[in-house]
């Protein structure tokens, strides 16, 4: 179909004109006063259009601004947050070092008697002590001001002899305050952090321990933006740029001026007023400034965060110059989106005036109305085909889920069957010790009858008695195993337990060197454990039978990995702790190939040759530990061979040991 094109309307002739009464000349200024309105309405229509353009950027740039002033506000306030946390934890980290230093006989008597010995062994104490405190130099100052003994003594830097009567921190300590106080050294001439406290003797003040912090790592911990800490005179000390270090940011007064000269606290550097001229006050004690001079000096953002004690200001300073990027950037797209909205807006009105124009043809919209019945027709076809395929699937998944429940039936039974199975082969490896420990009793008591020895025969039918209760608690035990049921409230006596353990594994253990110890974790002692003892104090939240089946698994696994070695060796020892009691067991052994140890405890997992193990011993052994609140872990020794560590939970011991940190050396 071909377009429509609108045709110009003929203009009326002269005579025409005449003809109809009017004159000729008046065709001018009717075709005339049309094309002024309509110049005028275009210029008004552009008119507002520019305007808009304006005020979209306009608005853009300010909303723009505003939100990436208010993001990087949060942000510094963040970093401004965290900086100050971390610098002040570091000086409480150290502030109780000199309170310590201050009670220390060593310290107290160098003061009081300052001889060539005791300067010696504070010196001494001073060094190591510094050492391990990482602080920078540690010093002592009797009541003439003068430098006693010092960390670094035997350095070219030392503080000895030095005088540091004039010193804030050494005036503060003096009249039994803390002094604090940051300054450039007078002998070492690096900047630091003083922390002083009065040392006493028999009530009075005899001198003053000084601890000195470098913190010049600090300025440089957060580079990639400005950060200035000031003191409560407002001279920066610290910076991460270094031409601003030693400036204050607002004028000092003649007197603090002075009493900065006076106690040398900046080495008598030049202090002169950093050029920050305040531009805009924001929320949240923040600032917009420009540092230096001129139009084109950077601004910041500058975020103050006091500390409190000591009485330091941090300041970060953000550069807004990324604000400005962003918000021109977000101008200038505004603009351009603005710009093609307005021709997007043009052509879609032509566009419609065309479309209008071709859609008004009826032959077109009869075929629309036949396509329409068709595709209506044909979706009606899709729908009922798409019906019945849907009701299959239903009918198939019926079917699914009707076999799905059988397959659900059958799993649950062969479950049931793979317990049972799993019961019969923990019952079978937990009787073969009891069982080969009768067998032994019951010949031997046959040979004692046979020779009228009635006592020892006595003897080995309780024993023989005591086994077979034994037995009847292990199967009773075998369903706290299937039941993951956990003891509340039993004890176990460890030495008894160890010395029944041993008792059953008497025979095995001929030819066998067994090592036991006992070693207190808390008082650091080491002794020989005697099992004919009692050690009532040795004792365990676990039952004893579970705690004896644990140990003579453990034992058991150690005599056969030590079954083909010249000189077999087995050790037991017992850690004791305020809390818990842990049995190593180790051997002189092969130990555990390492990609046996993932699967150690799994049960029916073993590298015993067929019919010498079913592989249920460690994961009976690490239930019986969970159950009771403990762990059991496997690892090979440093020095060879394997070590299992059982580890159970103790009632509460009160103990009497007690330790001075300073005089112990920790």
């Amino acid at each position: 179909m071909q377009p429509v094109t609108a045709r110009p309307a003929p203009v009326p002739s002269a005579d025409e004109a005449r003809a109809e009464g009017a004159s000729p000349y008046a065709t001018i200024s009717d075709h005339t006063r049309p094309d002024i309105a309509n110049v005028t309405r275009r210029l008004l229509i552009l008119f507002a259009l520019v305007a808009g353009l304006v005020a979209a950027c306009g608005l853009t740039y300010s909303v723009a601004w505003q939100s990436g002033i208010d993001s990087l506000r949060l942000n510094a306030a963040g970093r401004v947050d965290r900086t100050t946390s971390s610098l002040k934890s570091t000086l409480e980290r150290y502030e109780s070092l000199p309170y310590l230093l201050a009670e220390h006989p060593i310290v107290q008597d160098v003061l009081v008697d300052p001889s060539p010995a005791n300067v010696k062994r504070a010196n001494l104490y001073l060094e190591d002590l510094n050492r391990h405190a990482r602080a920078t130099v540690t010093y002592i100052i009797p009541l003439n001001g003068y430098c006693v003994a010092a960390s670094n003594w035997q350095g070219p830097g030392s503080f000895i002899g030095a005088g540091y009567h004039f010193r804030p921190y050494f005036v503060d300590a003096i009249k039994g305050g803390v002094g604090r106080f940051f300054g450039i050294g007078t002998i070492s001439q690096a900047p630091g952090y003083y922390i002083s406290q009065p040392v006493r003797r028999d009530g009075k003040i005899v001198g003053v321990a000084v601890v000195k912090l470098d913190l010049e790592w600090f300025q440089g911990a957060d580079a990639f933006e400005p950060l200035v800490v000031t003191d409560d005179h407002g001279v920066i000390f610290l910076s991460s740029v270094p031409a601003w270090k030693y400036h204050t940011i607002r004028p000092l007064s003649g007197q603090v001026a002075d009493s900065i000269y006076q106690a040398r606290q900046y080495a008598q550097q030049p202090i002169e007023p950093l050029p920050v001229t305040i531009e805009r006050k924001l929320e949240g004690d923040a600032q917009i400034v420009r540092v230096g001079g001129g139009r084109y000096a950077p601004r910041y953002l500058a975020s103050r965060r006091g500390m409190g004690e000591p009485d330091w200001h941090l300041i970060t300073m953000a550069p807004v110059s990324p604000v400005d990027a962003d918000a021109r950037n977000a101008t200038i797209v505004t603009g351009f989106g603005y710009v093609s909205l307005v021709l997007l807006a043009f052509y879609w009105r032509m566009r419609r005036a065309r479309v209008r124009e071709v859609m008004r043809s009826r032959a077109l919209l009869q075929k629309a109305y036949a396509e329409l019945n068709q595709r209506v027709a044909e979706r009606t076809a899709d729908l009922s085909q798409a019906n019945e395929q849907l009701q299959k699937e239903v009918s198939e998944r019926t079917r699914a889920e009707q076999e799905l429940r059988a397959a659900h039936d059958e799993l649950i039974q062969a479950s049931k069957l793979a317990a049972l199975g799993q019961m019969a082969a923990g019952i079978t490896h937990e009787l073969n010790q009891p069982l080969a420990a009768l067998r032994g009793f019951s010949d031997n008591t046959r040979v004692l009858l046979e020779r009228g020895d009635q006592a020892s025969a006595r003897e080995n039918l309780e024993a023989i008695a005591a086994l077979t209760e034994r037995m009847g608690k292990i199967t009773n035990q075998l369903k706290l195993f299937v039941g993951r049921a956990r003891p509340r409230s039993a004890r176990a006596p460890a030495v008894r337990a160890l010395r029944n353990a041993v008792a059953l594994l008497q025979k095995r253990l001929q030819g066998v060197e067994l090592e036991l110890a006992l070693f207190d974790v808390e008082s650091g002692t080491r002794s020989p454990l005697d099992l004919a003892g009692d050690h009532p104090d040795l004792i365990a939240h676990c039952d004893d039978l579970r705690l004896e089946q644990v140990l003579i698994n453990l034992l058991g696994n150690a005599l056969d990995a030590t079954a083909g070695m010249a000189a077999p060796r087995i050790s037991v020892h017992i850690e004791v702790t305020a809390g818990s009691l842990s049995f190593a067991v180790g051997d002189n052994g092969p130990g555990i190939p390492e990609d046996v140890l993932p699967r150690l405890f799994e049960p029916f997992f073993t590298t015993k040759e067929m019919g010498q193990g079913l592989g249920l011993g460690l994961a009976i052994s690490s239930s019986i530990a969970r159950d009771c609140g403990g762990t059991l872990v496997a690892r090979n020794a440093p020095q060879g061979g394997a070590l299992f560590v059982l580890t159970l939970r103790r009632p509460r011991v009160q103990t009497s040991h007690t330790a001075d940190p300073l005089t112990t050396g920790s």
